[in-house]
């Protein structure tokens, strides 16, 4: 929604990605780090996942609490001696930072993950430059909703001369 005028969700990944928590944090750990190492830094950052990198610094899959309770206890050893590279799920499915929210949504209720990492380009590479939640694409599908709320409210009660709806 733009100006008061009332649209279907325009809102992209990269819009998601800019309200969430991973903005702000280096949400990638190395896959030849320890286990222990990554859920030291998940608690540091209050988060559920994190993007990991190979030698050359390059995607090459995404770790979850979960990936770490179901996985770690089947090799029964110490999380401290195992690798990331042992438990992580390799090869994510990716989206461009552009790519609409409500399509975000749809892949990951479909695919039943709950992240999604965000890759741009470069070269002929895709290198991340983001992470959203399926609580990121929420939050702002409901934003939208808000706005879109209060636009037709403000036209309805003759506050407003402009309403548009495609």
């Amino acid at each position: 929604m733009t100006g008061g005028v009332v649209t279907p969700h325009s809102e992209t990944a990269m819009d998601a990605f800019e309200k969430s928590c991973y903005l702000d944090m280096d949400f990638t750990i190395s896959d030849q780090e320890t286990v222990q190492k990554a859920v030291e830094k998940l608690t540091a950052f209050g988060v559920g996942c994190l993007l990991t990198t190979d030698a050359n610094g390059k995607l090459s899959g995404i770790l979850s609490e979960r990936d770490i309770i179901h996985k770690v206890a089947l090799l029964d050893r110490p999380r401290e001696e195992v690798k990331v590279k042992e438990i992580y799920s390799p090869n994510p499915v990716t989206v461009y930072p552009d790519e609409c929210i409500d399509d975000c949504m749809h892949l990951m209720l479909k695919k039943d993950f709950r992240h999604l990492p965000l890759v741009a380009r470069k070269g002929d590479d895709n290198v991340v430059v983001g992470m959203i939640s399926i609580k990121d694409c929420v939050k702002t599908v409901m934003d939208h909703q808000e706005e879109t709320i209060q636009v037709l409210r403000n036209f309805a009660m003759g506050k407003s001369g402009t309403f548009v709806c495609d």
